[in-house]
């Protein structure tokens, strides 16, 4: 599988410096010159890497890189002429990957984009199935009747949880620990919506769910065979 990598970048020359040597190692690659057009990009794309320029012309990457993992947890790295170590800092405090500073070598890129998504994309398995449903642990997607939707960060780690317990029951401290930091009081409510954002696209009728159960009192479990 060719992983497709987004250049956000407004430097064409740059971009398209980049994308030649992506593309020559065998990636699959798209760009973007602009805060907006990098937000269509990526979520038309489902990209499984983002290179991410700090400076651009209608917003900065910090800000853009919040937007992105909101949307979906994917691995980014940032791609900067600022070298300042309170960057550099600020952009792998957020949680960044990496941050590779211009100018660089060609095979530096690569080799650390290489580690970024070994590391990625081995610590989870290939895909599993619920039903008409296919998830795709590595790129955060679910294929249903051959339509891709994104998951959210948080969609996804309620979905791991239930997953990995084996169709058991996790109570709702549970869930609420995996998504939220501190006390849990009051995220009960916001679990709900999220739950019912997921059968959304899990369920082939999210009204009258066969997977993702609520278990009354107690919390939730999934099935993943479920009974006709």
């Amino acid at each position: 599988m060719a992983y497709r990598i987004l250049i956000v970048d407004d430097e064409n020359e740059l971009q398209n410096m980049v994308k030649d040597i992506l593309t020559q190692a065998g990636y699959e690659t798209d760009a973007a010159l602009s805060c907006a057009q990098a937000m269509d990009r990526f979520q038309a794309g489902n990209p499984d890497a983002v290179l991410l320029d700090i400076n651009l012309p209608d917003g900065d990457g910090f800000s853009l890189f919040r937007q992105f993992r909101e949307s979906r947890d994917v691995p980014i790295l940032f791609l900067s002429a600022r070298d300042e170590d309170a960057d550099r800092l600020r952009g792998l405090g957020l949680g960044a990957d990496d941050y590779i500073t211009k100018p660089f070598l060609p095979q530096e890129l690569l080799l650390r984009l290489r580690s970024v998504l070994r590391r990625v994309y081995r610590e989870a398995p290939d895909a599993a199935r619920l039903g008409n449903a296919e998830i795709n642990w590595g790129k955060g997607i679910v294929r249903r009747n051959g339509v891709e939707t994104a998951l959210t960060a948080k969609e996804f780690a309620l979905l791991k949880k239930l997953w990995d317990a084996q169709s058991n029951i996790v109570t709702i401290d549970a869930l609420c620990d995996t998504l939220w930091e501190g006390p849990q009081v009051g995220y009960e409510n916001t679990l709900m919506v999220h739950i019912r954002r997921l059968r959304e696209k899990i369920e082939a009728d999210p009204s009258h769910p066969k997977h993702l159960l609520t278990v009354r009192g107690l919390g939730y479990r999934l099935v993943r065979e479920a009974a006709p």
